[in-house]
């Protein structure tokens, strides 16, 4: 049930932002096997003196914040890493450009439904 927020410079996306959310969507998938339909996903654009970035990083550098139950393993972690990364080649963002930051929370401290998400059958595995 991770919600994820896309950063970027305005400008190199263009009329693609569906198929980035689409694609980080996939990745999603692919790395942390949670279930087709568990979709949080946020696309925000920063005209160009809004956001600073490192040194010799191209106008398509990007900022993933995935916020997510905490017990993944660290092969779900590079699974996500990796698919990302992948995904986004094809919208010819390099590896470099990309910066993924996962911000794990427990699930008492998740709420859903008027409930902690420790007490409610999620459905799928937090321990892939």
């Amino acid at each position: 049930m991770p919600a994820t927020r896309i950063e970027t410079r305005r400008g190199w996306i263009g009329s693609r932002r569906l198929e980035i959310i689409e694609a980080v969507q996939r990745a999603l998938l692919t790395g942390l096997k949670i279930p087709e339909d568990d979709r949080c996903i946020s696309l925000l654009e920063y005209e160009a003196d809004a956001m600073i970035v490192p040194p010799g990083k191209g106008e398509s550098y990007s900022v993933i914040e995935i916020k997510l139950f905490s017990g993944r393993s660290l092969d779900a972690k590079r699974r996500l890493y990796a698919a990302i990364v992948d995904e986004l080649s094809a919208f010819d963002v390099p590896a470099g450009d990309i910066k993924i930051m996962l911000v794990e929370i427990d699930p008492e401290n998740w709420g859903l439904r008027g409930l902690p998400a420790s007490e409610i059958d999620l459905g799928f595995k937090i321990d892939v």
